[in-house]
């Protein structure tokens, strides 16, 4: 398994963190609320797309079946999770096993944000499931095996608090079946104003599809801003081009999630105007220098005592 390239001081410091730590940081409502489970989306191009998008869940959440022909989930709702979610909430109701989100690029390759992959123990102590739908999980919380993987190499991991880079490319056990790697840019920059969609699986629930977002800022050699309904959970979710269907970038990091409702007692979801707030930041896809040779920037020399945090977006 190759080295991880960003074992700085200020990763180690982040790894030190507890999973809840992690787990809570951020991301938010922009405008409406576009969020739908992948299978009552009306768009057939965002449900292709999805069924080449995975979730990352913990070992400790999953249980393999005696004959190996499945693993049961965690059943612990959005509700009952650590988040405290109002029960009037959106998805309050849903099972929320997840992590981190992925995307397949090659037979066997799948993306993911830089820090949902710190370390070798990430890579060991996670499965990568595809076809995590709530119709899926709903009545027995199985999945079937076929469609769960194991990540066994971290070909290429950044996590930069110079440049605030964040990607991880990993190889999976075996060959993805019968799902097509995505497609996604390999030159130039999409320009402000770009419609974007985002699949992936917010606070750990089943496949969401977010539009009806838009590139904000880009002039940013790394990442680009957008107004993406995104959560922890998302992060590492692939950002596309909502016309063409092209990857744009991988979701990384963004506004809180969600706020604390003292009268009810529990968390309800953090909202901003479409150009409100600090933005959702997408790592470009073309960062990437095995999937894009000869596009990745120049990385800046590091701010000494630059603040990890902003990479506890889980």
């Amino acid at each position: 398994m190759k080295k991880l390239s960003s074992l700085t001081l200020s990763i180690l410091l982040i790894s030190g963190l507890s999973h809840v730590q992690a787990a809570v940081a951020p991301k938010v409502i922009y405008g409406e609320d576009d969020r739908v489970l992948v299978e009552n989306s009306d768009n057939e191009l965002y449900k292709k797309l999805a069924l080449s998008t995975a979730v990352q869940i913990k070992n400790t959440k999953l249980s393999a079946s005696d004959d190996g022909k499945s693993f049961t989930v965690n059943p612990e709702k959005l509700k009952e999770s650590f988040m405290n979610v109002c029960e009037d909430e959106r998805y309050a109701d849903v099972i929320n096993a997840g992590n981190c989100s992925g995307f397949l690029v090659g037979e066997d390759l799948l993306v993911t944000a830089g820090h949902c992959m710190r370390s070798e123990f990430d890579c060991e102590n996670a499965k990568w499931a595809f076809n995590y739908q709530a119709s899926v999980v709903a009545n027995n919380t199985e999945l079937p095996s076929e469609d769960v993987y194991n990540c066994v190499e971290v070909i290429n991991q950044e996590l930069s608090t110079a440049s605030k880079n964040d990607f991880a490319l990993i190889r999976l056990d075996r060959k993805v079946a019968g799902r097509e790697p995505l497609k996604f840019r390999t030159e130039g920059r999409a320009p402000i104003g770009t419609p974007l969609v985002v699949i992936g699986h917010p606070s750990g629930l089943p496949t969401i599809v977010a539009d009806g977002a838009f590139i904000r800022t880009e002039d940013n050699d790394f990442f680009f801003k957008a107004n993406l309904d995104t959560f922890g959970g998302n992060s590492g979710s692939a950002v596309f081009n909502a016309d063409t269907g092209e990857i744009e970038g991988i979701l990384v990091r963004g506004e809180r999630d969600y706020v604390f409702d003292q009268a009810a007692g529990c968390n309800r979801v953090y909202q901003c105007e479409n150009d409100g707030c600090r933005g959702e930041d997408v790592t470009r896809i073309t960062n990437i220098p095995e999937l894009v040779p000869g596009m990745t920037p120049v990385e800046p020399e590091a701010v000494p005592n630059d603040s990890p945090f902003p990479f506890l977006l889980m």
